[in-house]
């Protein structure tokens, strides 16, 4: 069974499209094959700057013949319809089979299809790979170009290699003939390459000064860069990314280590790694004391005579004159302070519903101050947090963040701490935006956690009141993200405030905007709890549970656990009785009960406290006070209306709920949640006897009212703890 190698040379493939490029190949050639029923082994897909590989191995001589069936028309259809079905399956109306099919006379067409040869098969393939492949950018070239139904690709391709065991499988495409001949290392090698099969395909190339296993290019540039350096007494600055573009750039790389100036080491080291690294594919590397060192690693694609030297001086000047416009910006700058770079915010839109960023600031300070004073982030200056909230967006305006936009942030705080301003201030314009992404430093440095959590609540707040609202995969500001990151801030510094309260807080009222403060407000808790769903997701927590509780109110989200981290801790607690039996029955009796109910069209006395108006009903499910004011007026009531002897499971459930009742809600005012849960688990046994026992629609009316209200008195007990209606199973 032969192997297959194909070749497609072409001018230069631009690193970033590298990787795709060979999925793309990989694809195309096993729909090829699929489609023409070719079974095959391994395949393997090699890239460089000028070629794309790919070999298949095992691939059998041929195609078998097969024979396939179409059933057509009954007999005595109209001859246009037979006709149709002949001319469809290439058959002649006399080379028809009529079949019995459920008892009616049918034709069959049979037809014979002729193994064929896989190198035939693979010449049709190739010309229908390299049409259909799909790039990013493409050109046309050539003559031909004038056309739009000329060949696209990458660059100009300029040869096929196409060898099925050693033989070429002959085809051409856009005026360029498939063969056995390739061409090695643009610099050290001359003349042709003649292939003679797949597995002397790298040998030859090598010897020719190409390595075209990517991956092998890329790990003698991580290895040869970390020994240029350590041989010079340095350590490298490890890049994976930049690892893979360097080896998407050479064939033969060589890395090689040169210096510049110790004068450019006055620019923060952000910007010299940024510069090196963007603009020139350079690595950096630190000195044994950790700081950056006054070098760069290059990696040539030669190995040139004099062992590099003229390659690295060439480098070393470009990244001199890079470093130079960077140190001038960094100059020029530093002739304001930030509050005078601040006022040139003005200029900059933030949105054209929402102002300006000068605006946005004068915004984020107050709410930041206001999270200090309310005592929402402990230990934080108000003064400094509203200090820094009202420069944390200052260098957006500084020469250097117009070059380095990645560095926003960063570079003001290297510009507040060169002016001089509070260790804490410097440190929280630089952080304030973090976190940026999933795994990202989350700060917990108060001054820097009030700005952070004020610009991001003011992102979410500004956007959901001008309608602004993520759609589906659409999320052109990031509000996905903001919201993660106020997620994450508030976890990790354990920050205890309603959600709703800080959203409230962060939507000031403003005429002519599309939704009123309360309801974007109501809008914005529901987007932060699907938020918190999917960031739960990955760490294992149901979202059902997560319901349960962030609703507890109801489906108008009146009530309902709005303190993150106490939501969290409830629902762990949740989700570890749910997993116990006592936890799934209690959950059975609790869907029983509340069916009953339902059925039954009866409140409770929590209904009908609502229902007379004499309370808030925000008071009736979030206040513990009201909660215990229900819970008394039921036992009361169930009191006054037992006019006869309970049943032994009934009494059984009430002395049960007179115990459970208030232990739970005691442990939910000290948050000791999983004590709730056990209180609750004591009603497992006698809410499931009271079902086996008790018959709840009892022929006497005084009889089922009280059993109905122990019911709701039942429920209730469970909603202090969670909303189990919202619970799946």
């Amino acid at each position: 069974m032969p192997d297959f190698l194909l070749e497609l040379r072409s001018e230069e493939i631009p690193a970033r499209m590298q990787a795709g490029a060979r999925a793309e190949l990989e694809k195309l050639f096993r729909r090829e094959m699929d489609a023409a029923g070719v079974a095959m082994g391994e395949v393997t897909v090699w890239s460089t700057p000028r070629r794309l590989a790919l070999i298949a191995r095992g691939l059998p001589d041929g195609t078998k013949a097969v024979s396939e069936e179409a059933k057509g028309p009954p007999e005595g259809a109209p001859d246009q319809a037979v006709e149709g079905f002949c001319r469809k399956h290439g058959v002649t109306r006399d080379q028809l089979e009529v079949r019995d099919v459920k008892g009616r006379a049918t034709y069959f067409a049979v037809i014979e299809k002729p193994g064929r040869a896989t190198g035939e098969l693979l010449a049709q393939a190739i010309p229908a790979i390299i049409r259909d492949f799909s790039w990013p950018k493409s050109m046309r070239w050539g003559d031909a170009s004038i056309g739009t139904d000329s060949l696209r690709w990458v660059r100009p391709l300029s040869g096929v290699v196409a060898l099925l065991g050693g033989d070429v499988v002959e085809c051409e495409v856009h005026g360029v003939t498939s063969g056995a001949v390739t061409l090695g290392h643009r610099f050290h090698h001359s003349g042709d390459i003649t292939i003679g099969d797949a597995d002397d395909y790298a040998l030859k190339l090598r010897a020719g000064h190409v390595i075209v296993d990517h991956e092998e290019r890329a790990e003698l540039i991580r290895t040869g860069a970390a020994q240029v350096a350590n041989e010079a007494g340095l350590e490298l600055v490890a890049d994976e990314g930049l690892v893979v573009e360097n080896a998407g750039l050479t064939e033969w790389p060589v890395p090689l280590l040169g210096r510049f100036e110790e004068d450019f080491l006055s620019v923060p080291p952000e910007v010299i790694q940024l510069t090196a690294r963007v603009n020139q594919k350079y690595f950096v590397c630190e000195s044994p004391d950790g700081k950056l060192a006054n070098a760069f690693i290059c990696t040539a694609n030669i190995a040139a005579d004099d062992g590099g030297a003229r390659v690295v001086d060439g480098n070393r000047k470009v990244l001199a004159a890079r470093l130079s416009d960077a140190r001038f910006f960094w100059d020029v700058d530093r002739k304001k302070t930030l509050a005078q770079h601040a006022e040139g915010l003005e200029r900059i839109t933030f949105h054209e519903k929402l102002g300006s960023v000068a605006e946005k600031v004068e915004r984020v300070a107050k709410l930041a101050r206001w999270l200090v004073e309310e005592g929402i982030v402990k230990d934080a200056d108000p003064d400094m947090a509203e200090q820094a909230a009202r420069l944390a967006k200052a260098d957006l305006v500084t020469e250097m963040v117009g070059e380095f936009p990645e560095l926003q942030g960063l570079l003001g705080g290297y510009y507040a701490r060169a002016e001089g301003l509070p260790d804490a201030v410097a440190d929280a314009i630089r952080d304030h935006y973090k976190p940026v992404g999933q795994g990202d430093d989350v700060p917990t440095a108060p001054v820097t956690v009030a700005v952070s959590l004020a610009d991001k609540l003011d992102t979410l707040a500004g956007f959901f009141t001008i309608d602004e609202r993520p759609t589906g995969s659409k999320d052109p500001f990031a509000l996905r993200r903001a919201a993660l990151g106020v997620i994450g801030l508030v976890r990790s510094n354990e920050l205890r405030a309603s959600m709703y309260d800080l959203f409230y807080a962060a939507l000031p009222e403003r005429e002519g905007r599309e939704i009123g403060r309360v309801a974007a407000a109501d809008y914005l808790n529901d987007f932060f709890v699907d938020r918190l769903k999917v960031q739960q997701r990955d760490e294992g927590t149901r979202h059902d549970l997560i319901d349960a509780v962030a609703f507890m109110g109801g489906d108008d989200d009146i009530g309902g656990e709005r303190d993150i981290v106490r939501l969290l801790a409830r629902v762990k607690a949740l989700q570890s009785f749910m997993e116990t039996d006592d936890g799934t029955n209690l959950l059975a009796g609790y869907k029983r009960a509340s069916n009953i109910l339902k059925k039954e069209d009866w409140h409770g006395v929590e209904g009908e406290i609502a229902q007379t108006g004499e309370e808030d009903p925000l008071a009736l499910v979030d206040d513990p006070d009201m909660k215990a004011v229900i819970d008394a007026k039921m036992s009361e009531r169930h009191a006054k209306t037992l006019s006869y002897t309970p049943e032994p499971a009934e009494d059984a459930l009430i002395q049960a709920l007179a115990t459970a009742e208030p232990a739970a809600a005691t442990a939910v005012a000290a948050e000791d949640f999983a004590a709730a849960m056990a209180a609750l688990a004591s009603l497992r046994a006698p809410i499931d006897r009271f079902f086996e026992e008790v018959t709840v629609n009892d022929d006497s009316k005084p009889k089922r009212a009280a059993r109905l209200d122990l019911l709701a008195r039942f429920r209730a007990a469970v909603h202090t703890v969670a909303d189990f209606s919202r619970i799946e199973g």
